[in-house]
């Protein structure tokens, strides 16, 4: 693609940033659209947030993608900021409005577009969320209205009851409930969707997992992590050791790039082209 005075400009705040897939995303994206622009990413200290937000708007950048340390700390910054990013509390993408920016978080609707990618609906399932920390709780929010029951479970106990009790609020009744990992054993019947959202089993600790136990993985009947990186994790062989399907997370990173790609030029990726971008992160890794 020629770069000219056309040319709009997105990019990622962040920090790090070297080790960023995002790149690989959008300006794929560009060239599969057609659409005239280049992504880069931004090396920003957390004391000079505001200022790269304000700079931003100076030099008229369509939109930004946001990754930490900046997802929380960024949202006195902006403009506006989408309800369900309120909720969440953080944010993952800005999109250029009138006054300055919109936050937005495609990072939930990113992993709710990769299980449907999967075949995976989680209306109305039983949810087995691994983990108590801001992603997790995150998951927690986006599965309120949709899922039929949320077991979160986590060491800290006390934390995955603040969520779920959080999350109750939201749902306006009881749908979720906290319990400590070695707990599992109260839990009847054996077809849970569970959601891996701890960093436990990230490369380089690839050995590593939350739950050792074998019986658990037989309550399970598809299991998905949103590590990536391995691209199959210890609890993934876990549940596929045990017949049943396992995935990782590159398809919400994946998914989570191409709703704000959609944002920033307000098309529609097809399911063709995001195939194009999948496979390129995949080589990537």
């Amino acid at each position: 693609m020629e770069i000219n005075g056309m040319t709009r400009t997105c990019g990622l705040l962040g920090n790090p940033v070297e080790h960023t897939l995002s790149p690989v995303i959008h300006n794929t994206l560009a060239e599969l659209t057609g659409i005239n622009l280049v992504y880069l990413p931004f090396l920003v200290e957390q004391n000079l947030l505001s200022d790269a937000v304000q700079g931003a708007r100076a030099l008229h950048i369509l939109g930004l993608n946001v990754t930490v340390p900046h997802k929380e700390k960024i949202l006195p910054f902006l403009s506006e900021v989408d309800e369900l990013a309120r909720r969440i509390g953080a944010v993952n993408t800005l999109v250029s409005v009138e006054n300055g920016y919109k936050g937005y978080n495609t990072d939930m609707p990113g992993l709710y577009r990769a299980m449907a990618s999967d075949g995976i609906s989680v209306e109305g399932e039983e949810v087995l969320l691994l983990g108590a920390g801001g992603v997790a709780r995150a998951v927690a929010v986006m599965l309120c209205d949709k899922a039929k029951r949320i077991i979160i479970l986590n060491r800290t106990v006390e934390k995955a009851a603040a969520i779920a009790e959080e999350v109750n609020g939201y749902a306006g009744y009881k749908v979720a409930e906290a319990l400590k990992p070695e707990e599992y054993t109260s839990l009847p019947g054996k077809e849970y969707l569970a959601i891996q959202a701890t960093n436990v089993g990230m490369y380089p600790h690839t050995n590593e997992v939350l739950i050792q136990d074998m019986a658990f993985y037989k309550k399970i009947r598809v299991g998905y992590d949103l590590i990536y990186n391995p691209g199959e994790t210890r609890f993934m062989r876990l549940v596929r050791e045990n017949g049943r399907e396992a995935f990782n997370g590159l398809k919400m990173l994946l998914y989570q790039g191409i709703i704000a790609f959609e944002l920033w030029n307000n098309c529609k990726i097809t399911e063709e082209q995001a195939a194009v971008v999948y496979k390129k992160l995949q080589e990537k890794l």
